[in-house]
Order: C-alpha cells, then sequence, then structure tokens
C-alpha cells in the first residue's frame, strides 16, 4: 500500500504548488474524487492479473471520482477561493503557503489514503466475483450514487432560484435530510467496503468507510456547515427541529 500513498503525496504536491500559483488552496475539493482514482490506478498497474472484480471496483471508483469532481467543478470554478480556506489565509498570513502544504494538503493526501483502503483490498484479492457481499457492495455503491447526484441536483436547481435566496429546501430528498447528499457518499464508501469483506482481513478495511462517515457528519460535513447556519437562516432551526440530519427519516411533527 506504499506506492498508493506515495503518488497521492506526489499528486497532492503538484496541486499545492498550483493553488500557490492561483492563490487558490480551495482546488483540492475538486481533486478529492480523482484522488481516490489516482490511488486505484497505482494498485491495479501493479497487478500480474486483473480480476473481473479489479476491473469493476477501479470503473465504480471512476464512476465516483468523476461524478463528484464534475459537480464541485461546476459548482466552485469562477467563484474564487472557498471561504473556509480564504478565512485560514487570513489568519495564518505569510506562514499560509507552507501550512496550507501540510494542513490542507498533505493531510488530504493521507486521509484519501486511508479512506481507500477497502479499495485496494478490493483490487488485490483473489477471491471469486461475485460472492453475496459483493452484491451488497455493489448495490450499496451504486444506491448511494444514485442519492448523492439526486440530492445534489435538487440543492443545485433550488439555488439556481432567485426566490428561493434565503430559504430553506425542505422538499425532494431533503424533506427526509439535511443532508441526503453526504448521507449517499457514506452509503457508496460503505458499499467498497462490503466489497473488500471478501479478501484475507478485509474487514479490518471498514476503517475506511467508518472514518468517511465520521468526516461526513463531525468534521467537513454536517457540523461544519450548520456551526451557524442559523444566524443566517433563521428558518434553519425548524428544519433542524423536524428533520434528521443525515441518515433519511420521515420528518417529525
Amino acid at each position: 500500500m506504499t506506492a498508493p500513498l506515495l503518488a497521492l503525496l506526489a499528486a497532492f504536491t503538484v496541486l499545492w504548488l498550483l493553488s500557490l500559483a492561483l492563490r487558490d488552496a480551495s482546488i483540492v475539493d475538486i481533486c478529492w474524487g480523482p484522488a481516490f482514482l489516482l490511488a486505484a490506478l497505482v494498485t491495479l498497474q501493479s497487478l500480474e492479473t486483473v480480476s473481473p472484480r479489479a476491473l469493476t471496483v477501479t470503473g465504480l471508483v471512476a464512476l465516483w471520482a468523476a461524478r463528484l469532481a464534475l459537480h464541485l467543478g461546476r459548482r466552485n470554478i469562477g467563484h474564487g477561493e472557498d471561504p473556509r480556506y480564504a478565512a485560514w489565509r487570513a489568519q495564518h498570513g505569510r506562514r499560509w503557503w507552507w501550512r496550507s502544504y501540510l494542513q490542507v494538503f498533505v493531510l488530504q493526501a493521507v486521509i484519501a489514503w486511508g479512506v481507500g483502503w477497502p479499495v485496494h483490498a478490493a483490487l488485490t484479492s483473489g477471491a471469486a466475483f461475485p460472492v453475496l457481499t459483493d452484491l451488497l457492495g455493489l448495490a450499496l455503491v451504486l444506491g448511494g450514487l444514485a442519492c448523492e447526484t439526486v440530492a445534489d441536483r435538487q440543492l443545485t436547481s433550488f439555488r439556481a432560484n432567485p426566490a428561493n435566496r434565503g430559504r430553506v429546501l425542505d422538499t425532494g430528498l431533503w424533506r427526509y435530510s439535511r443532508h441526503p447528499n453526504y448521507f449517499g457518499d457514506a452509503v457508496v464508501w460503505w458499499g467498497f467496503g462490503a466489497l473488500a469483506l471478501a479478501a484475507p482481513g478485509g474487514w479490518m478495511t471498514l476503517v475506511g468507510p467508518a472514518a468517511m462517515t465520521f468526516l461526513l457528519m463531525r468534521v467537513s460535513g454536517v457540523t461544519l456547515l450548520e456551526r451557524d447556519i442559523t444566524d443566517r437562516r433563521p428558518d434553519y432551526a425548524r428544519y433542524i427541529a423536524t428533520t434528521s440530519a443525515f441518515a433519511p427519516w420521515p420528518p417529525r411533527r
């Protein structure tokens, strides 16, 4: 598993240099998904025999990575640096050029490597394919991908309507979860975890989807986005009181 980590560190170092030239550290977000595909391709090229499982898993990673990169690219390109990174830039001043390398780029490379453990295990597994856990994994990956795709499209359409400015989206998938796109992303990674279970010791790689779920719920996802949202959108307090934060559930009344 050393080669994928080295490839990720090299790629994120190049990305960091580009961010210095652009004065925009948030370009790292668009490359988050493709980072997993890079790690998968490095593993794939090291295999003596490419199995149907390896091809299937690589294809699923490519599908997930492409969707996420295209979605974030359409949303972010041309809009300047994301406020989160801009705030860090202002906070650290002249130290930001080197601090951003460790705080943003190296950190994300290491996280992507760790979260991607089930993909590595599935790619290198010599077990028969498909077994029952593989069918479960395929269902979870495709189902989670559909969930996050629909949720992101609903949110994009809602935001594109000027009449919705300052309002809260509480229809569609967003009626049942305040963050259905993040929930779908977590489901995708539990699907990759299931695809790794046929590999020897594959159950240990479930730390990857567990880490991704924790990040989405407690670090870069739900908690971060909702930290001060009620100050900007008073109606969001009602939304929090009635709607599940993560897993879809009928709204409380």
